[in-house]
């Protein structure tokens, strides 16, 4: 099993990811801080008298704040910022403040006296639980500071009384996987494997219990995958983040091999039948959820922002038992598309669901009466009710230098390539690339005598300037201290499609070029972009973007032009068009537009 080379011993020095990491430094951090504030998930945390307050507490708010404050830990340990840190000390302060004395914490239920804990499956008390213990961990080794570390083991310790030793809650496992994962991560930060063995009862205990029931009436026992034995499931069902989430923890169960045969079975679903070229996860907004192979709607796609972020999640702890390149790009293809449109260019604004589609013209045709059918936001907005996206790409955005590197024994795993430097353990690494504007990375490495470079699966052609030997599309190359390493791989704009029946992409066409996946807005090739047909064989040319920093794309296609009838027989009335591409992950920044991953095409 390799290890990550940890994000405290790594900084990316430029390109790309120092781009977007000093935006998510510089302004979401405040821009995510300061909508909480306004809508009082910080002061929930001060465990107000009910009657003294005017505003409606939300049982997971705790979750949003805890989000947040990994987030930034990560920023902090690579950033000092004296507003940050006030700040993220007095959120924790007041968690710390308000935590009952048998360990229990929650700012809801400590200001909501008619509810009792552990009554209720779907209050999300055990996933909110699961995020504060990742919070403190990542500020335990951020900051070297243990107050909250020891407060979030208090609280694992009575989770552990209430459902290993009493059996005395209402429920076995918790609605929404979170706690099974983050149990893991808090046993590896404290060295203390009771919080191992609790991430694996709820793990055994989940589809395999009498007291569990369904968390809604609408819904069933596959859900929140409770429908089956852990052991016995094979396939993504229900709500894509519980999910992700909790395959993720099967995937931590490295000494299980029936759980982590499990957790690859699903990741294979997913990636094989259930997700999007761009990698969103969970086709429909009922229940956010799953639904049948290939059911992939573009207009209609949830695909929620926090689905993709669970998907990094499960890859990475995959590709840490075992280096196949499937992986890593799977990661590559979250932190590109589905992920990173979830948040504005500017760090300001957030995508909840990342549709592969809109029509603002017919985005709510229901003019005449009240009733409006759900459809994807055309525009960002700076929070939601629900606000778990905006400080969960936040805290991936502060943390995405952990993805890059992991080692094993003396071999140096290059996963994600950026410009970037990392020192650990003997092993020191620097990388300097412009990816993803071009495939060309330089390397130099001590330490180790092996590098192992991930060639993405996109990548038709790479020359390296030492031999090497490929085995899971990871490029095996022995080296001497400090010599240089070349690696180039050819990044043609290339066109996609579906080799399977995806309804929806029938007969249409992608573009991707490297790891991006690219769309076509109103604002830079006019209205009507239904009647757009792309010419596959056409050049496409690149162009830089200072704006997007991945490059824009130009080629030709072809127009229909539309008529002043409704119907009328058959004339091919087209023109030849230039079209303009711009990263998927960069639609819906500059007003609201058309946009188009998937497009008519012809030969």
């Amino acid at each position: 099993m390799a290890n990550s080379i940890p994000y405290q011993s790594c900084k990316i020095t430029g390109g790309f990811w120092e781009n977007r990491q000093n935006i998510n430094r510089q302004i979401t951090a405040r821009a995510v801080y300061e909508r909480f504030l306004d809508t009082h998930r910080f002061d929930l945390l001060k465990c107000p008298n009910r009657e003294d307050i005017d505003w409606t507490p939300h049982r997971f708010w705790d979750s949003d704040v805890a989000k947040w404050l990994e987030g930034a830990a990560y920023v902090l340990a690579a950033h000092p910022d004296p507003w940050l840190q006030e700040r993220a000390e007095h959120a924790i302060a007041d968690l710390l403040a308000n935590q009952w004395p048998n360990g229990y914490m929650n700012s809801y239920f400590t200001v909501t006296p008619t509810e009792t804990p552990f009554t209720n499956r779907d209050a999300h008390e055990l996933y909110t639980a699961g995020h504060l213990m990742e919070a403190a961990c990542a500020w335990y080794e951020a900051t070297g500071k243990d107050d909250f570390l020891k407060a979030v083991c208090r609280l694992a310790d009575r989770i552990y009384c209430v459902f290993v030793e009493e059996g005395s809650a209402s429920f076995v496992t918790g609605g929404h996987p979170e706690v099974e994962l983050a149990l893991v991560r808090l046993a590896n930060t404290t060295g203390q494997q009771k919080y191992y063995k609790l991430a694996k009862f709820f793990l055994d205990q989940r589809g395999n219990n009498a007291k569990d029931t369904p968390v809604t009436d609408w819904a069933n026992a596959l859900y929140d995958m409770s429908h089956l034995p852990l052991a016995q499931q094979h396939t993504a069902e229900g709500h894509a983040v519980r999910a992700m989430y909790l395959t993720a923890a099967m995937a931590d169960m490295c000494d299980d091999p029936v759980y982590q045969k499990v957790a690859e079975d699903i990741f294979k679903n997913v990636t094989e039948k259930r997700m999007y070229i761009t990698g969103g996860l969970g086709s429909q907004h009922i229940g956010e959820s799953f639904t049948v192979d290939h059911d992939l709607p573009n207009d209609t796609a949830y695909a929620e922002t926090c689905a993709s972020i669970a998907m990094i999640f499960l890859a990475k702890r995959l590709l840490s038992a075992t280096a196949k390149n499937c992986y890593a790009d799977v990661i590559e293809r979250e932190l590109y598309n589905g992920a990173l449109s979830g948040i504005s260019l500017d760090g300001k604004s957030f995508f909840y669901v990342n549709p592969l589609e809109l029509e603002p013209a017919f985005n709510q045709p229901h003019v005449s009466t009240n009733h409006k059918i759900r459809r994807p936001i055309t525009q960002r907005v700076e929070v939601f009710n629900c606000s778990c996206c905006p400080p969960n790409i936040f805290r991936v955005l502060g943390s995405i230098s952990e993805l890059l590197y992991s080692v094993e024994n003396d071999t140096l795993y290059i996963h994600q390539y950026a410009s970037s430097e990392a020192e650990w353990k003997g092993v020191h690494v620097t990388t300097q690339t412009n990816y993803p504007v071009d495939g060309r990375v330089h390397i130099r490495v001590t330490g180790a005598k092996t590098i192992a470079l991930r060639i993405p699966g996109w990548c038709q052609a790479f020359q390296l300037n030492k031999p090497y030997t490929m085995h899971d599309g990871y490029a095996y190359v022995a080296i001497n201290d400090d010599e240089e390493i070349i690696l180039d791989m050819d990044m043609p704009a290339v066109w996609m499609q579906t080799g399977a029946y995806v309804p929806e992409c029938a007969n249409k066409l992608a573009l991707m070029r490297g790891p991006v996946v690219y769309c076509l807005e109103g604002v830079d090739n006019g209205s009507c972009l239904r009647n757009v047909a792309v010419v596959p064989d056409a050049p496409i040319s690149p162009i830089p973007s200072a704006e997007f920093v991945a490059p824009i794309l130009k080629t030709k296609g072809l127009y229909k032009l539309p008529g002043d009838h409704l119907y009328g027989r058959f004339q091919d009335l087209r023109q030849e068009k230039e079209l303009t591409f711009i990263p998927y992950f960069a639609f819906a920044n500059r007003g609201e537009s058309e946009m188009y991953v998937w497009l008519n095409y012809q030969t």
